[in-house]
């Protein structure tokens, strides 16, 4: 087996762990069962997505997959400070039973 047989069984395996990372990821975003469950899985679906870009620039050898990769972990990161943000907010309104100043 050659480096380069190698590298492309290697990315093969490593698009199919993507793709099931996604699954298993959008599965928990549905079924929850709490708002910090999906939170966590919305993140985990932007980190494997970030991998897909970084297997597709490899396999393509095309750096504008790179690109993508940084502007989608950058928004990614927002997301879910802001989701994580909200969470903290709507407990403490339900622990409070009002609403905050």
């Amino acid at each position: 087996m050659t480096a380069d047989q190698f590298l492309d069984a290697c990315v093969s395996f490593g698009f199919v762990m993507v793709f099931l990372t996604v699954g298993f990821a959008f599965w928990r975003l549905v079924r929850g069962p709490s708002l910090p469950d999906r939170v966590v899985a919305l993140d985990m679906m932007t980190v494997a997505i970030v991998a897909f870009c970084g297997l597709a620039a490899v396999r393509s050898g095309d750096a504008a997959f790179l690109d993508v990769a940084l502007a989608l972990a950058l928004v990614g990161f927002l997301a879910t400070v802001a989701l994580a943000r909200f969470a903290e907010r709507q407990r403490l309104r339900n622990k409070t039973g009002g609403e905050e100043t």
